[in-house]
């Protein structure tokens, strides 16, 4: 008793064949179908290669389509001649063209012959199964598929769209439980002839011939009717992606796919010579005697199907920039930004650079330059200090300068004369740290000489474009850890905030502020507002300055306390 392989072979006849050999010379009978599509020419060179193996056959020709009844037409007909030709095999093994043995046939001949009543089918029902791609489940039995998924898709969608408006539902068979399962099996004769030669066979066929992609659940549902003793896996390592495409193996796959303890695996890389040449081996030293246990490789998949869906936190791979909103996070690591607060303060970056041990950049934002700390004019990365090129790609520039900076956080300003575009991003970027003053862009105008009509009007456009980011700040959709004062609020108590913000940036020197930043006198600050009210324009987000009130330009330290 042995096994036989009833192969599927679409392209890479060359591969094919090897392998078709390699089972055959350790006296496993092969059966070869051979897509009709295939160029005859090449077909009877195909031919010709294996001539001189008696136990290689080759059955009746299908044209196949990817989901469609003639996959399992060439199924039972390589089936059938195998059966027919070979009466020593107990276990037919169905294979493709791009399988590969991955252990001794004589392993697997002896693994199979301690389990002669065994049917290894992946076999599961609709409710059961968490990977069917393309929206069908249950509706796959009972609609009618006359069209082809990939070569009528319109038609496809079309008609399935008709049949779900319209209520249509065809009738399972009587005594069929639908079930599904990967297309690659091994069964025993047994099993397999209950199938091939059921009375009922004609209705059956008529049944799954209008079924969505039948390769996967005709074996898998009739098996039920004809065997109990069932494992409901498959011996053939078979991995697919989050689009249910099949994962193709190369060369540096080979560990991996040792790890795996499978007998077959597909789909094999035609080129892939590292991987045919020591498979293919007749080594007896390489038998492991291990229970086939794809599974160990599972962990391995998931961690590659999330890479390439989701990406490394703040990297973008050029060849496949992702979609508004699927990206894997804006940015690398935290960051914080601060509003108002070189308005306020004098020489606040310095102050914070020293405080916090952190980057600290000017408004790399501002309209006229990107002002990197230090007054640089090339940045990490070759970030340059151009606001033309910065302002191309905002988010971009943003990204690189968090990416090319791992390690070391990065602290900038920004404010309503900045590019605005970055607003949006920097709100739903959960490592953003946003400490706005609101109103503190007024400051500036209060000590400028310009005459007071321009000054009105500068303030009512810059406060139109804070209130508009403020707004933004306090979406439901914001991410971003942000706190807001109003200028009146801060100015009043400005070491409490200022503890908080030094807290949360988890600074290398955590010590308790004793003083803050030397802060601009704001006397004659209220009667400044008032004045602008006056000229008919109404500061709103600076809060409550009562005209004539002096607010020092130096506050006493207080003992601050912090905010968790």
């Amino acid at each position: 008793m042995t096994v036989g392989f009833a192969m599927l072979v679409h392209t890479a006849l060359g591969r094919a064949a090897q392998v078709a050999r390699h089972w055959a010379k350790n006296d496993c009978p092969v059966v070869i179908h051979v897509d009709k599509k295939v160029k005859r020419r090449k077909y009877l060179e195909l031919t010709a290669s294996l001539a001189d193996l008696d136990n290689v056959k080759f059955c009746k020709r299908h044209s196949c389509d990817w989901g469609t009844w003639s996959l399992v037409e060439a199924s039972q007909s390589a089936s059938e001649l195998l059966l027919a030709e070979f009466p020593e095999v107990r276990h037919v093994y169905l294979a493709s063209g791009s399988c590969l043995p991955l252990r001794p046939v004589e392993e697997m001949k002896e693994y199979l012959a301690e389990r002669p009543m065994t049917n290894f089918i992946e076999s599961v029902t609709t409710e059961d199964v968490p990977w069917t791609v393309g929206g069908l489940d249950i509706e796959r039995f009972t609609f009618r598929f006359p069209f082809s998924w990939k070569r009528q898709r319109r038609a496809f969608d079309w008609y399935v769209n008709f049949q779900r408006r319209w209520k249509f539902k065809r009738r399972i068979p009587e005594g069929l439980v639908p079930h599904l399962g990967s297309q690659w099996w091994c069964l025993t004769r047994q099993t397999l002839t209950a199938i091939l030669e059921d009375p009922q066979r004609p209705a059956f066929d008529r049944y799954f011939s209008k079924v969505w992609i039948p390769d996967e659940s005709y074996f898998q549902t009739l098996v039920r009717l004809y065997s109990t003793n069932i494992e409901s896996r498959s011996l053939t390592l078979s991995k697919f992606d989050f689009q249910g495409k099949p994962h193709i193996f190369y060369d540096d796959h080979m560990q991996l796919l040792r790890r795996s303890d499978c007998f077959v695996a597909r789909k094999i890389w035609p080129e892939a010579e590292k991987l045919y040449s020591g498979f293919l081996s007749d080594d007896g030293s390489i038998f492991t005697g291990a229970e086939p246990n794809p599974g160990k490789i599972d962990r391995i998949f998931s961690k590659a199907v999330e890479r390439r869906t989701k990406g490394r936190p703040g990297l973008y791979m050029q060849s496949r920039f992702p979609n508004d909103n699927w990206e894997n996070g804006l940015t690398s690591s935290q960051y914080s930004v601060f509003e108002g607060f070189t308005e306020l303060f004098e020489d606040f970056e310095d102050w914070l650079a020293r405080v916090t041990g952190t980057r600290v950049h000017g408004h790399i934002f501002g309209p006229d330059r990107v002002e990197f700390s230090g007054g640089q004019k090339v940045f990490a990365g070759a970030l340059t200090d151009s606001a033309e090129l910065r302002d191309y790609n905002p988010r971009a520039f943003l990204t690189n300068l968090i990416w090319n900076t791992r390690g070391e956080r990065q602290c900038f300003m920004f404010g309503p004369a900045d590019t605005q575009d970055i607003s949006w991003d920097i709100a739903k970027d959960p490592n953003a740290q946003i400490s706005v003053i609101s109103g503190a862009w007024a400051v500036p105008l209060f000590y400028s000489n310009a005459n007071f009509s321009e000054i009105r009007r500068e303030a009512a456009a810059l406060q139109k474009i804070e209130a508009v980011h403020l707004e933004v700040l306090r979406s439901v959709w914001t991410k971003a850890r942000v706190r807001i004062w109003t200028l009146a609020d801060f100015v009043e108590s400005p070491m409490e905030p200022l503890q908080t913000i030094i807290d949360e940036i988890g600074a290398r020197n955590a010590n308790r502020l004793t003083e803050a930043p030397r802060m601009r006198s704001l006397e004659g600050f209220g009667q400044f507002l008032q004045n602008l009210k006056n000229q008919g324009m109404q500061p709103h987000l600076m809060g409550d300055f009562p005209t004539g009130a002096n607010v020092p330009s130096r506050q006493k330290p207080r003992k601050p306390y912090l905010v968790k």
